[in-house]
């Protein structure tokens, strides 16, 4: 049952990282000495709520624990990850947060496919004969005087 590159080995490794002792760690993810041991040890599959305590008294993500135990796929992860990043950073107001968002979220959407081929036949944007190229693309816009 228990396997060399699982979660529980995992979990082992980064509490060792974080130098904390299992009674420690149990205490900060507030789940029993018992449980947290079988669990490194691959005997029990915690649930959602214990991973994300886990996570917490770690300083890992919860997104980083989930992928781990299987529950998230990396590119879940990684864009759930750099969304948090952006939401969490103290450095930006909430405006800044919501543009870094939306061009995040819009880059990860037409790197996908389906919106860049909808945004193209929609119309808008460079070539589109509506007025709205922005310039970002192609020649440069003329300028008259």
């Amino acid at each position: 049952m228990s396997d060399s590159f699982g979660l529980g080995p995992y979990l082992r490794a980064q509490r060792r990282l974080a130098r904390l002792s299992l009674r420690q760690m149990a205490d900060l993810a507030g789940v029993s000495n018992p449980y947290l041991s079988q669990i490194e040890r691959g005997l029990h599959e915690p649930s959602v709520r214990i991973l994300r305590s886990i996570a917490e008294a770690l300083n890992l993500s919860a997104e980083t624990v989930l992928e781990q135990a299987g529950l998230l796929s990396r590119d879940e992860a990684e864009a759930t990850n750099t969304a948090d990043a952006i939401r969490h950073d103290p450095d930006l107001n909430e405006d800044q947060k919501l543009a870094l968002l939306s061009v995040y979220h819009s880059y990860r959407t037409s790197s996908m496919g389906g919106a860049a081929a909808s945004a193209r036949g929609s119309g808008g944007g460079p070539d589109s004969g509506d007025g709205t190229d922005d310039g970002a693309k192609g020649a440069p816009p003329s300028w008259t005087t």
